[in-house]
């Protein structure tokens, strides 16, 4: 018997001596519900294998195994029976229709509650805007309880089952993710899974020298284990603190504390901590919450002598709650966030594991596009890059709550002739506004003095230039910094998978430097563009004419137009070379449908030899759906600064 039959074998086996468990667990649910629990036990029963093969990979060495194999499983039937009869029929939709985040009906948005709406009931109300917008999937950052004052924009969590009370409660909540869902809006949290804060009660009941607890964490008694470690591990937040382990004075020992002081790292080792993280993200579920954004994923496991970034065994465990998910509760998604290198990316994404990612490296070479003026990096990037496994999507996005770093390959720079390190240079120059060619205003965040590595925070609005040309007063470089906002837009709405919209771009907010005066904003520059929403400049963008109403009413008609364009479902992305370094060209195609995407990043007008359209869109004529303009497929194009076409055969 090879090592496969015999793990399918003891799966089965162990299986068999648990059903009994679960059946005795389950007895008022099957009664309750008998045809759920059928469709349960054959998901059961479909995914045991696999759940039981990576949780032998982990912790198959503990003496204690099948304990924990049992406990799991049990919390796992439990999560099911507590499911509410509305999520079981969404659970039966979404396994039949497994890809329905693919259709190009679907458009996201990200906030802040408290900046945007105030309270969970303020959000409710703001229902007819999001409507408005034609946005279908909502992710609300990290509401759940945190310390006050420094909490990392709330990423330390203090209890995954209490949202903060300024907000509003668990059960507002709930209402809140059915009454959106009805309305066709998926509503996305955060899970934050690497680490607690340090007032979580798993992190207090180790602090008072509980042995359980204390196994939840990485806690050391001097230097000696933590500075053989720091050896390979990157510095996250350099200018914050030097290292990745705080002396915990109550303690009177050190904690691994990756991102802040007060965010104290998991040990994933222990089986235990599996567990009882699996059930905060069961209970989400079953909340209501229709996706989970997974944090940090790259960091939750440790291994000496490594840097502690994307081992295997971080793939396990997001694959092993993968599977809890498909047996108790299949409607959830899980959307990967892993800003590292490109090619650690893409290994997060896969039906059994991560089904959404963030595309951190189409966001940062979109900015280094408009900064350079040219496509040569974007388009190799989006040629080489772009594809991932069937029935998963790319997040496409511009900016979010985080600071915008430049993850391209260093390779994929050397190919054409860029030095990496120096382009890096160049960009944070330029995004600070500390280049003669520059539009932006951007501060850095995060910069290394000893690697020279930094990174940018600001809105988009100011990244593309609007402060700066609002500040000049200069109608031409307002209408140049407008049609790069929006041509910003057009990529990530046209280039396939879902578009995902930080609120309050829409409306061109630009930065707020009012972080500074506070104290416990003041070392975070990120702060700067987590703004908030102004209700009372609504008069402002509603009016066409001034640049904020610009810009939200072509971005409604935009977002419009893609829910009209069946060729923009799906992940196909074609690229094609343009002839020209200033003018992205892709094609996009879906059953049937095809659209040839042209985009100018130059603030110069560009020239396009029109039998590429011809080669590429399969015709001589055609209309561009962003003017309504035929096209027609000889002699030349002419590209106007920053104009896109999205271009429909006749």
């Amino acid at each position: 018997m090879n090592t496969r039959e015999w793990l399918r074998t003891e799966a089965t086996l162990s299986l068999e001596r648990l059903l009994p468990r679960v059946l005795a667990e389950l007895e008022a649910a099957r009664h309750h519900d008998p045809t759920g629990y059928v469709r349960f036990e054959a998901r059961l029963k479909r995914e045991w294998p696999r759940l039981f093969e990576l949780l032998l990979d982990l912790y198959g060495q503990q003496y204690d195994f099948f304990y924990h194999l049992e406990a799991i499983l049990l919390s796992t039937a439990r999560a099911w029976a507590s499911r509410r009869p509305a999520l079981r029929a969404l659970d039966e939709a979404r396994e039949a229709e497994p890809t329905w985040f693919q259709q190009q009906t679907m458009v996201g948005a990200v906030l802040y509650i408290d900046l945007f709406a105030g309270t969970l009931t303020g959000l409710r109300e703001r229902l007819p805007y999001l409507k408005q917008l034609g946005i279908t999937y909502l992710h609300l950052m990290p509401l759940f309880l945190a310390p006050e004052g420094k909490n990392d924009g709330g990423y330390a969590v203090s209890s995954y089952r209490t949202v903060q009370p300024e907000l509003g409660t668990m059960e507002e909540l709930a209402e809140l993710a059915d009454t959106f869902r009805e309305q066709g809006i998926s509503l996305v949290v955060d899970f934050v899974f690497n680490h607690t804060s340090d007032e979580h009660e798993w992190a207090q009941r180790a602090r008072a020298g509980e042995a359980r607890y204390e196994q939840f964490y990485f806690i050391f008694p001097d230097r000696t284990i933590p500075d053989q470690y720091d050896l390979t591990l990157r510095e996250i937040f350099p200018t914050v603190r030097r290292g990745n382990f705080t002396w915990d004075e109550a303690m009177g020992r050190w904690i691994w504390t990756t991102f802040n002081s007060f965010q104290w790292d998991l040990n994933y080792a222990n089986p235990e901590v599996f567990r009882v993280m699996g059930e905060e993200l069961l209970f989400l579920a079953n909340v209501g919450v229709e996706v989970l954004r997974l944090d940090a994923v790259a960091f939750v496991w440790k291994r000496l002598g490594t840097n502690c970034e994307n081992q295997p065994e971080a793939h396990k465990i997001i694959q092993a709650y993968n599977a809890l998910t498909r047996i108790a509760c299949p409607a959830l998604l899980f959307k990967s966030e892993a800003i590292v290198h490109p090619d650690e990316v893409v290994k997060y994404i896969d039906q059994g594991e991560a089904q959404l990612s963030y595309n951190p490296l189409l966001m940062a070479l979109c900015w280094e596009a408009l900064a350079t003026r040219e496509v040569r990096l974007l388009a190799h990037s989006l040629s080489t890059r772009w594809r991932i496994a069937e029935g998963c999507s790319w997040v496409n996005y511009l900016r979010g709550h985080d600071d915008i770093g430049w993850t391209f390959d260093d390779d994929d720079a050397r190919a054409l002739q860029i030095d990496p390190w120096g382009h890096r240079q160049f960009l944070n120059a330029f995004y600070t506004g500390d280049h003669p060619a520059s539009f932006a205003r951007g501060v850095p965040f995060q910069a290394n003095p000893a690697t020279g590595d930094a990174r940018i925070s600001g809105t988009l609005a100011s990244l593309a230039g609007l402060e700066a040309a609002m500040q000049q007063r200069d109608l031409r470089l307002i209408d140049l910094a407008v049609r790069r906002i929006l041509l910003l837009h057009s990529i990530i709405l046209s280039a396939g998978g879902m578009p995902l919209i930080y609120l309050g771009d829409e409306v061109a907010t630009l930065n707020n430097y009012d972080y500074l005066y506070d104290p416990a904003q003041a070392d975070d520059s990120r702060w700067i563009h987590r703004v908030r929403f102004n209700w009372e400049e609504h008069a402002r963008w509603r009016d066409p004419e001034l640049p904020e109403g610009k810009i939200f009413h072509e971005l409604q008609r935009l977002i419009a137009l893609r829910k009209s364009q069946p060729a923009l479902a799906g992940m196909h992305l074609e690229v094609f070379a343009t002839g020209n370094a200033h003018l992205l060209g892709y094609v996009r195609r879906h059953k049937g449908s095809r659209l040839v995407i042209i985009a100018n990043v130059s603030e110069l007008p560009q020239q396009l030899e029109a039998n590429l359209l011809r080669l590429h869109g399969s015709g001589y004529r055609f209309r561009d759906l962003v003017s309504g303009n035929d096209i027609e497929a000889s002699g030349t194009l002419s590209v106007e600064a920053y104009q896109f076409f999205w271009l429909e055969r006749l």
